[in-house]
């Protein structure tokens, strides 16, 4: 008679399948979790493990600051009035010849949405948020944070221990387009933490910047003397003289950033205004006329963080890949 085999023996092999299969899925993961990088709360880039976030972007510009100026034509940019960026900014990156604030989007708030998000919501007056605050996830910082990319918006002349909602000496709200949305605001709490964590002064931007620290999207907003809203052009560009090198030489300029300078909107008519980009992959001493609007630096944005979809106006847009020496993103 035949002897069967136990059964104990028969399932041998079978775990022992098993048991190699989960030492590999735990090696995978372990291999996966070594590679997070800007995770909600661990900071860094992006992940790289599918289903946590979505993947980093290709382009080769990795950090990205944007200053805002406010209400010049850019003809008023002189050696005279502005000499630090006519004999220094102008000559040591790219700029555009011709770039407008949007057709007939006047004054100030309606192009810092627009910035956001590529549009003016109807909003055509400087209102406050509790007037004109939107509920739409639908601007550029939430598909950053979806993402699991960091940003930050450096605000002169806030406290940092509220979330800014209203004027406050020299820092004026309708400046600050983040602050609109409900979703950075906890529907509009000056108390939200996601708010504070991302709306914090400028006084901090040095730090950060000498500790490597800052985020991947940092947006920019001098108070009303220094970004000439309220005071001679000159005093502009003397703030700009003393705060635009601690970032050229800051290490996250270095390693692939990019600089955007631009205004908020002409003086006369819809511009042209200013836009100046700075980077080490920017074209040195290079301008054009081809037209740009503020869709085109939003549309640049998405373009460098793989985000979508395009908002907007910014579908509609020209990017402006032709100010630097290499693709924005790089296209497979």
């Amino acid at each position: 008679m035949q002897q069967k085999e136990p059964f104990n023996a028969l399932y041998r092999p079978i775990k022992m399948r098993y048991l190699i299969v989960t030492i590999v899925l735990i090696v995978l993961i372990a291999l996966g979790v070594f590679f997070v990088k800007d995770l909600p709360g661990i900071g860094g880039a992006t992940s790289i493990i599918p289903g946590l976030t979505s993947p980093p972007s290709s382009s080769p510009i990795k950090t990205v600051f944007v200053i805002v100026m406010e209400n010049t034509d850019w003809s008023n940019i002189t050696a005279s009035s502005s000499p630090y960026i006519a004999n220094t900014l102008v000559p040591m990156g790219a700029h555009a010849e011709q770039y407008f604030n949007p057709p007939g989007n006047h004054p100030s708030l309606p192009n810092y949405l627009w910035m956001e998000a590529g549009t003016n919501f109807g909003i055509t007056d400087d209102v406050d948020p509790a007037t004109a605050h939107q509920g739409t996830s639908e601007h550029l910082t939430s598909l950053l944070n979806k993402k699991g990319i960091s940003w930050k918006a450096y605000e002169e002349n806030i406290s940092g221990t509220e979330c800014p909602l209203e004027n406050n000496g020299l820092y004026a709200v309708r400046h600050d387009p983040f602050v609109y949305f409900d979703d950075v605001t906890g529907n509009m709490d000056t108390q939200s933490s996601y708010c504070m964590q991302h709306i914090r002064p400028y006084s901090e931007l040095a730090g950060d910047l000498q500790n490597n620290s800052v985020a991947r999207y940092n947006f920019i907003t001098p108070n009303t003397c220094d970004d000439t809203h309220d005071c001679p052009l000159k005093n502009g560009d003397t703030w700009l003289s003393h705060e635009v090198p601690n970032i050229l030489n800051s290490q996250a300029y270095r390693d692939g950033g990019a600089l955007f300078i631009t205004w908020d909107e002409a003086e006369t008519n819809d511009g042209p205004i200013g836009m100046i980009a700075l980077s080490p992959l920017a074209k040195p001493h290079y301008a054009n006329t081809i037209h740009y609007t503020h869709s085109s630096l939003l549309r640049t944005l998405e373009e460098i963080f793989g985000v979508s979809p395009f908002l907007g106006d910014a579908a509609n847009a020209q990017d402006l890949g032709d100010l630097f020496t290499v693709p924005l993103t790089n296209k497979h």
